[in-house]
């Protein structure tokens, strides 16, 4: 079993794009940028600790990193995870909350 403060660094930060709007206002999903280790049990286990919801289902995907130049160098961009996250019905979370001081 993974312990607390492991799980809190599983989630890296809320993707808050027009497509992840949709996706929350019509199917009651959010998008995280997660940790590339993370796992399916993982991610829903962070969720439900750190924002107190009932998750109903998770979704992963692989996103791969954007080929760039540096200078006259060519490089590539880090592969991320990003996993939506479906939550029951009447649940919600607030992303725009500031953290208790």
């Amino acid at each position: 079993m993974i312990g607390k403060e492991q799980l809190m660094n599983i989630l890296l930060a809320p993707h808050v794009t027009e497509k992840t709007s949709l996706a929350m206002q019509n199917h009651n999903q959010y998008a995280f940028r997660v940790r590339r280790t993370a796992t399916k049990p993982q991610i829903r286990a962070a969720v439900e600790l750190m924002f107190e919801v009932k998750v109903a289902g998770v979704q992963v995907v692989n996103e791969p990193g954007k080929a760039r130049r540096f200078g006259k160098t060519p490089g590539r961009t880090q592969d991320w995870k990003k996993a939506y996250v479906s939550l029951a019905a009447g649940q919600t979370i607030d992303l725009e909350a500031k953290p208790k001081a």
